[in-house]
């Protein structure tokens, strides 16, 4: 019995596209986060809503240059 070659769970046609779409999203949480820091007074913060808004931003920054330099021919 010969063993399976390694496959990615995702198409390689796929990578540029997702790439695209993970970082774009990645800016507009990060953006959404420095209005909120810029706008909210330090008594109206929140600090489950600026951890939850930054791990969301630093989720899709991280998926989005991983599929980036897999779309670039990096594989990592």
């Amino acid at each position: 019995m010969a063993p399976k070659p390694i496959t990615s769970p995702v198409p390689d046609a796929w990578y540029p596209t997702l790439s695209v779409f993970m970082l774009a999203i990645g800016l507009f949480v990060t953006a959404s986060f420095f209005i909120y820091e810029a706008t909210s007074s330090r008594q109206n913060r929140s600090l489950a809503k600026e951890l939850i808004t930054g791990a969301v931003a630093s989720v899709f920054l991280g998926f989005g240059s991983l599929f980036l330099l897999l779309a670039s021919g990096v594989y990592v």
